[in-house]
């Protein structure tokens, strides 16, 4: 048994994406760390900034904020679903200009933009080096590109103990199902980003506390499938779906408290000037 996933693995290939079930798998966490992001890429009034892998906008909704009138945010996103999403987003704002493309291969000349940002995106690219070395070629000189990333399963339990309880059942699929954690160590990442000729480079965690008004309140996204892990989810027969739900149920047991599931969760930020 295997998933077909789309490009870019979150969207189901000519899948309509529906962003309010996305934004409530991912999206209310992912915000959490976007605006040390924005910060962190020094976007300032006017600028033009590069949003890789943009899903549905969540990181380009900041950089829009920042960037006033006069500035643009380009949305890229190889998957034509999420850019989709991103588009109804900001329908109404010229500012925003969506584009499909490969984070490996942009389809900009050199040294076009102020900031490259790129939220939980980097990891699920097949080559993160090729990717790294595009941001930093489309960056002008002495501007920044940042990177946000998910920790380790185990700093991530939200996402760590679902992805562990689908590869007993996908077990062919293990390393997909895990590229949520693939750039995990931060002594790989800043070498990554020196290889692609940044300087002034800094890795640091980040870490909120996440919570749930109930296990049914945490489940409830994965149940409507946006997201690589409920795709997976979603491709086991209804037998083995009853069996992930209530072992997931049981590793999350230890973080409830009267009823709610509250557990932390960590990212990583890293940034580098060009």
């Amino acid at each position: 048994m295997s998933v077909n996933f789309g490009p870019g693995l979150h969207a189901a290939a000519g899948a309509r994406v529906d962003r309010g079930a996305y934004d409530r798998y991912l999206g209310r966490w992912s915000r959490l760390f976007v605006p040390e992001v924005i910060e962190a890429a020094e976007v300032a009034t006017a600028d033009r900034v590069l949003d890789v892998a943009t899903g549905p906008g969540e990181a380009a909704s900041v950089a829009l904020s920042r960037v006033g009138p006069s500035g643009l945010v380009v949305g890229a996103d190889i998957s034509l679903g999420m850019l989709q999403a991103a588009t109804t987003r900001f329908a109404d704002d010229p500012r925003f200009r969506p584009m499909v493309a490969d984070g490996q291969a942009l389809p900009f000349a050199d040294g076009v933009f102020d900031s490259v940002i790129c939220q939980l995106g980097l990891m699920f690219f097949p080559d993160p080096a090729r990717g790294l070395g595009e941001f930093r070629r489309v960056l002008r000189a002495r501007h920044r590109a940042v990177v946000c990333v998910i920790s380790t399963r185990e700093r991530a339990p939200i996402w760590g103990v679902l992805a562990e309880t689908l590869s007993r059942y996908l077990p062919g699929q293990r390393e997909v199902l895990h590229l949520s954690f693939a750039l995990a160590d931060a002594g790989r990442l800043e070498q990554l980003l020196a290889a692609a000729g940044f300087r002034q480079i800094s890795v640091t965690p980040a870490r909120r506390e996440t919570s749930f008004e109930s296990f049914d309140d945490y489940w409830g996204p994965i149940e409507e499938g946006a997201g690589s892990l409920p795709q997976a989810y979603h491709s086991l027969p209804e037998p083995a779906r009853r069996d992930v739900r209530a072992q997931v149920r049981a590793e999350l047991a230890g973080f409830e408290r009267g009823g709610r599931l509250v557990m932390s969760l960590e990212m990583v930020i890293a940034a580098g000037r060009a």
